[in-house]
């Protein structure tokens, strides 16, 4: 059999913990191979030593059937290996073809040849269907543009086996097809992809086979086309996972949080988010659906204090909130799981129980006359750690950034949800998380509703906003479209009016 990569008995070790015991991985010449696997499963670890980023402990890499050692990523460019992380590795303020051409540049003579190189990019760009504009800022272009600049730049440099980690985490549902489809493109043209990914639904669409580790370990190889969903599901977490949410029809109390015809312009006047109004209720969950970029960030920061309000109202509690600051938001009951959680939900140099505590280390008992109190901020963040199962190496002192993204995340859900507010407003709380901790925070998000509490829940996912909402209020383009109770609407309904379109006016 041909394979173009195999990673045979791979180990690795860091301090404390077990990343990757005896893993094995084939990939075929051709193929689209899914990676799959929970939060921590050891993933990224495993594409990172065939990039070169860290030597395995044990084992074995051969690339076309040749025995290697992939001391770092020139050796991985080398051998005709690209991988684009999850967290993307641009300059912001430097062009597409600048970027592109980073630590890879082509001269004429000693002058870079930027026009060449542009020629270049655009050559590969029509090639591969990727209609990137060489000349473009990446500052100006969307987070998919981005990941497709980021392919480009292996394409450049030659790579013939493509690793993707988590490539559709940050997509809307329109580009995660047309990412499929430039997947299905690059192995016509004869490259290779390794896609990392807990997405079943796209593994179904887009891979051929499937190599399933669990907590460090292969559990197998499958074939998609004939395994289910569930199955892989099921040999991901190792136990049966249930796709619907149970949850008992919701009981609104009293209005906790009332929007008046709120506007937010998002740059220089220009309106992000146009005379909204909504209320949310104690005892619901209201959904906000939208397509990326319709008003939803807007409309978050406006609530939570990141944001001027150009005019109309904000109520939480019966009293306007406006001219509040970010901390007496938070003191008076807000808590909100950001979009961003490296930008704006975690100090990742700081360590786990230090971010556990960032909203209130400043109350007793964790500080008294300005002193922190180490032991009760420990216990603290431990008992948070452990009831959202969130996995790092040294437990509450590690360093926040060695996690995991979906650890991250979870970390961050339980430091709001502990704090127990009365109107959480939970953004993108699921991305970058496997089905089994997806299950476990929508029954959270439940559970806090349950207790009278109000949540705001703003997802891309469809069906998350479908499954976990009581109710849903529909954006495009900075504009309320329509608000609608989730029993009684379907996907295709919402997927419309997503688009503009509202109920009544529907064929």
């Amino acid at each position: 059999m041909d394979y173009v990569v195999e990673m045979l008995g791979i180990r690795k070790e860091f301090t404390g913990i077990v990343a990757n015991d005896d893993i094995t991985l084939q990939l075929k010449k051709g193929e689209i191979h899914a990676l799959l696997g929970e939060n921590g499963a050891g993933k990224s670890t495993l594409m990172s030593i065939l990039f070169g980023m860290y030597q395995p402990d044990r084992g074995v890499i051969k690339v076309k059937g040749a025995e290697t050692k992939i001391a770092n990523p020139n050796v991985a460019n080398k051998l005709g290996i690209g991988m684009v992380h999850q967290h993307f590795k641009l300059v912001s303020n430097f062009t597409v073809t600048e970027n592109i051409m980073l630590g890879n540049e082509l001269r004429k003579g000693v002058v870079l040849d930027l026009k060449g190189a542009a020629k270049r990019i655009e050559e590969l760009s029509k090639r591969y269907r990727l209609n990137v504009d060489p000349y473009a800022k990446i500052e100006d272009i969307s987070v998919g543009m981005q990941q497709r600049v980021e392919i480009l730049k292996m394409l450049y440099r030659d790579a013939e086996v493509l690793i993707l980690d988590e490539p559709t985490a940050v997509l809307t549902p329109q580009e995660i097809q047309e990412l499929i489809g430039i997947m299905q493109h690059l192995i016509q043209e004869g490259k290779s992809i390794i896609i990392i990914t807990h997405k079943l639904k796209e593994i179904k669409a887009a891979a051929h086979r499937c190599t399933v580790i669990r907590r460090g370990k292969t559990i197998g190889t499958v074939d998609v086309a004939t395994t289910s969903e569930q199955k892989m599901a099921e040999m991901m977490v190792g136990r049966q996972i249930t796709f619907k949410v149970d949850k008992a029809p919701s009981k609104p109390g009293e209005v906790v949080l009332k929007l008046d015809k709120l506007t937010v312009n998002k740059a220089k006047n220009v309106p992000g988010l146009k005379s909204f109004s909504l209320e949310v209720r104690a005892g619901e969950i209201v959904g906000i659906a939208g397509v990326e970029g319709n008003g939803q960030s807007d409309l978050v920061e406006a609530i939570t204090g990141l944001r001027k309000v150009e005019s109309g109202s904000i109520e939480f509690k019966g009293s306007d909130i406006v001219e509040l600051s970010i901390r007496k938001r938070i003191e008076s009951g807000i808590g909100h799981i950001p979009e961003d959680r490296q930008k704006r939900g975690l100090v990742l140099d700081y360590t786990l129980e230090e971010n556990m505590v960032l909203e209130i280390y400043n109350r007793e008992p964790f500080s008294r006359s300005g002193i922190l109190n180490k032991s009760k901020i420990r216990s603290y963040a431990e008992g948070i750690l452990s009831s959202f199962d969130v996995r790092s190496g040294q437990g509450s002192t590690s360093v926040t950034r060695s996690l995991s993204g979906g650890n991250q995340q979870k970390a961050i859900i339980g430091r709001e949800i502990e704090l127990n507010p009365k109107l959480l407003i939970a953004v993108q709380p699921t991305r970058g998380l496997d089905v089994g901790s997806i299950e476990y925070i929508h029954k959270r998000l439940i559970e806090h509703r349950d207790k009278g509490n109000a949540v705001l829940l703003v997802s891309l996912e469809l069906d998350e906003v479908l499954n976990v909402s009581d109710r849903v209020a529909i954006l495009n383009n900075g504009e309320l479209v329509d608000t609608v109770i989730t029993a009684e609407t379907t996907e295709n309904e919402m997927g419309l009016m997503m688009a503009g379109v509202k109920r009544g006016d529907q064929v």
